[in-house]
């Protein structure tokens, strides 16, 4: 029960990590292609 017990945690913090990361990467994708928009708005004024 116990090896149970550890792999479910241990799953379950490997999701938790694998998700900080995955929205870590969103979010500086979204950011880049803000700052992408910011630019050309600029260029064009």
């Amino acid at each position: 029960m116990s090896a149970m017990s550890n792999a479910t945690d241990n799953a379950s913090e490997l999701k938790k990590s694998l998700s900080m990361v995955y929205n870590r990467q969103r979010q500086a994708k979204i950011t880049g292609e803000i700052l992408e928009i910011v630019a050309g708005a600029d260029a064009l004024t």
